[in-house]
């Protein structure tokens, strides 16, 4: 496997797939913290510790496969550039705090880009997976398999009455988090978010942006994911999320449906006035662009716009990320300089379609 593969290609293989609901749910992501018995929680530990693991996992994981994943490869961030490793922030295939404050983190990553394994993260182990579409039932299979697979070299941090043990208190019990990524223009055209947002959370879930905590819902893109993991069984959790999503799912359904009907002149204007502007603009900053974009992806899916597929709007909404951006101008850009590579991207691969 190409080393550089995981900074050079937007789209990881399994978002070229189509996934259920995928109109509106763009992916679907489980992750579980563990612990290795004996050691200090990261917080805490060595720094000999820390380096233990990341050797631990580099003999036994690196270079092997498991299933239709693929082989595992290491990735050390302190051997990493910040660009390489601001891509792979993008990409979701690490968390902010693995690439800004894990001095000895580490990621395994799969060959096909649907699993990492954070390692030294606030936990020692973070296993993700990534599915396209609505298939948390599916994702859970997955990171189940691969936490059984790490467990047959390495006994776990748990305790009987209180389950899995983790850094922090939210985690423990099943370390299980759980989320989608979802993509809600309607539902905030229609000023309904506000109201069922605070309702979300009343039902022990939360909404946040499209990085997670702290992050903002750039491009109408919206995470939904559990907030409680103890005294709930791993599918359970999956069950409550599913249930609520599929409302959500409904509700964006109903919501654009009702602007169709009610507002359609003025949708389709909004559309490819946003159309018009990526495709010609010379300065674009991201938050108007991921904007833009999810106009423009709303009208694929109302079938307004019918020369542009589906996936070159997921590329662009990476692409267009300031890490991304900075990889293929081979160093760092000031913003202004971004502003202008972002939009020159943008034109160019619209264009490629629309000649086609």
């Amino acid at each position: 496997m190409e080393f550089h593969q995981f900074f050079n290609r937007a789209l990881s293989s399994w978002m070229n797939q189509e996934g259920p609901d995928s109109d509106i749910v763009l992916s679907s992501r489980i992750r579980l913290a563990r612990n290795i018995k004996n050691f200090s929680f990261p917080t805490v530990f060595t720094n000999e510790e820390a380096l233990q693991i990341v050797r631990f996992f580099e003999i036994t994981f690196s270079g092997k496969s498991y299933g239709h994943i693929g082989r595992f490869v290491l990735l050390k961030m302190n051997e990493l550039q910040p660009i390489e490793k601001r891509v792979l922030v993008e990409k979701h295939l690490i968390s902010p705090h693995l690439a800004e404050d894990a001095v000895f983190g580490a990621c395994l990553l799969s060959e096909n880009e649907e699993a990492s394994i954070m390692i030294n993260e606030e936990d020692h182990i973070r296993i993700q997976c990534l599915f396209p579409g609505f298939q948390l039932t599916e994702a859970l299979q997955v990171a189940n398999e691969l936490d059984d697979w790490i467990e047959e070299h390495v006994d776990y941090a748990f305790d009987e009455q209180r389950g899995y043990l983790t850094s922090c208190p939210t985690n423990v019990g099943t370390g299980l988090r759980a989320s989608v990524m979802m993509h809600l223009p309607a539902l905030i055209l229609t000023q309904q978010m506000n109201r069922i947002i605070p309702a979300i959370n009343q039902l022990g879930l939360v909404v946040r942006g499209t990085y997670g905590e702290g992050s903002e819902a750039l491009g109408n893109i919206f995470q939904i994911s559990n907030q409680i993991t103890l005294g709930k069984s791993e599918e359970d959790i999956v069950e409550d999320l599913k249930g609520v999503v599929r409302q959500l799912i409904e509700q964006e359904r109903m919501a654009r449906e009702a602007l169709v009907k009610t507002s359609n002149i003025q949708l389709e204007d909004r559309i490819f006035r946003s159309y018009g502007i990526l495709m010609n603009s010379r300065i674009i900053e991201s938050k108007e662009a991921a904007q833009r974009l999810s106009d423009v992806r709303l009208g694929i899916d109302l079938g307004y716009i019918k020369d542009v597929p589906k996936n070159i709007l997921n590329e662009l909404m990476i692409l267009t990320q300031p890490g991304f951006l900075q990889r293929y101008a081979g160093g760092a850009l000031r913003p202004h300089e971004r502003d202008i590579r972002r939009a020159a991207l943008i034109r160019e691969r619209l264009n490629s379609w629309k000649n086609k």
